[in-house]
């Protein structure tokens, strides 16, 4: 009776099924189920049903988009715990690009980011074994590994330079928010969008309440995303009504919209964002609702242009499918899936060095020249240059930020005047 019930099922099912494509799944799977069985039964070596399956998954997944991917049981554990914030491996962002593992960016602090990798290196050998036709999970499960063993890297970086780093494998202790103030200026680091990342940033601009401060820098460079609500609370910080972002998913079917419920707690000050090639996903969330509503301005270089939104959906027993389900789009309406967030104000990075004009001559140079009395006092005033002063020099972008917020401030005392 079984066998007739399914024999009658599958004589009926086809004439329900609304179009071609319908009508070949069966095909398709019966080809399935073949080359499957061939494999098993003619392959060299002994491979375990298991492993088969779940490359067929990962492939059918990998087919899609670069950020598509199967989870194991190991694999679905770590994505728990970086987002809690700690992690076992070497500190990068990745993708795959035309084959190769491509760095969205390096996380501060970490081994990478000690040993010189940079956002936009491609990735072309782990220990000199070819990445070229591995999936994305393979590469970044050889890269994880035993913490203390080491790893070389063979990198092609701007595609004409090739180098070889070696780095040791740690565990990940994210520190996502550095705060500081520096010439009355808020200066909030944020490295990537774990857990309670938003609790950290409210927490460092109460800190400086005590503080007089002109203006805040928010810095979002090489920070790769993360969680999708910690760009929503975080851009709502600094917004006191308005859409955040939206999502839109399969043919174009809204999504989720999120709009901002508190009010700005930095009180309508001047507000810089800084974004590079390395700022991707969450980070471009934040920048593009902050840029359309006009609260912030926009500085650095053009983001990485992620705009997809991925969906951890349970699959079996202790694995998942990672599965692009929607893009997003900025309040104004637009998606930068490949096309990134365009600065408000295109600084590239780069390096200052202080010169020194022997040849000049000023009015104390000059034999004779009258004391001015206030000078002493200021002079004992001055503070020796401190290290994160010299650290301020060499970052071009965020002293250009610095000079920005210095100057509006500026501007705002003669208009009041």
């Amino acid at each position: 009776m079984k066998n007739l019930f399914i024999f009658f099922a599958l004589l009926i099912l086809p004439f329900s099924l609304k179009t071609e494509e319908e009508k070949d799944v069966y095909k398709y799977l019966n080809l399935f189920g073949e080359a499957f069985e061939k494999i098993k039964n003619n392959y060299v070596e002994d491979v375990t049903s298991k492993d088969l399956i779940e490359s067929a998954i990962e492939g059918m997944l990998s087919s899609l988009d670069p950020h598509s991917t199967y989870l194991n049981y190991d694999e679905l554990n770590e994505l728990k715990v970086q987002t809690k914030g700690e992690f076992g491996g070497l500190g990068i962002e990745v993708t795959l690009e035309n084959g190769f593992v491509k760095v969205i960016a390096p996380i501060d602090d970490t081994p990478a980011d000690k040993a010189g990798i940079k956002s936009g290196d491609l990735i072309t050998h782990l220990d000199d074994e070819p990445v070229l036709g591995m999936t994305l999970s393979e590469a970044v499960s050889i890269m994880r590994g035993k913490v203390g063993s080491k790893i070389k890297l063979t990198i092609n970086r701007n595609e004409n330079e090739n180098l070889q780093i070696f780095i040791t494998r740690a565990i990940i202790q994210l520190k996502a928010v550095k705060a500081r103030v520096e010439n009355n200026i808020g200066y909030i680091r944020v490295s990537s969008f774990n857990q309670k990342v938003d609790r950290q940033i409210i927490d460092s601009i109460k800190n400086f309440k005590k503080e007089k401060l002109i203006g805040y820098v928010l810095d979002l460079r090489n920070n790769p995303g993360g969680l999708l609500d910690q760009a929503v609370n975080v851009t709502d910080i600094f917004l006191d009504k308005g859409e955040i972002v939206s999502t839109r998913g399969k043919n174009g079917k809204q999504g989720s919209r999120y709009n901002a419920v508190k009010n700005d707690l930095i009180e309508g000050l001047p507000l810089i964002v800084l974004i590079n090639q390395g700022s991707a996903s969450a980070s471009e969330i934040v920048a593009g609702a902050l840029q359309d509503h006009k609260r912030a301005i926009i500085m650095g270089t053009k983001s990485f242009g992620k705009g997809s939104v991925q969906t951890i959906i349970p699959s079996g027993e202790d694995v998942a499918l990672k599965l692009t389900t929607a893009k997003y789009y900025t309040p104004s309406g637009r998606s930068i899936q490949k096309t990134g967030i365009d600065p408000d104000i295109l600084v590239e990075q780069a390096e200052l060095k202080k010169v020194d004009d022997p040849s000049s001559r000023k009015e104390s140079d000059l034999r004779g020249a009258i004391e001015n009395d206030q000078e002493n006092s200021k002079r004992n005033e001055n503070k020796p240059t401190s290290k994160k002063d010299e650290e301020k020099i060499d970052d071009y972008q965020l002293t250009r930020a610095f000079d920005l917020i210095l100057a509006i401030n500026l501007v705002d005392k003669q208009s009041s005047n």
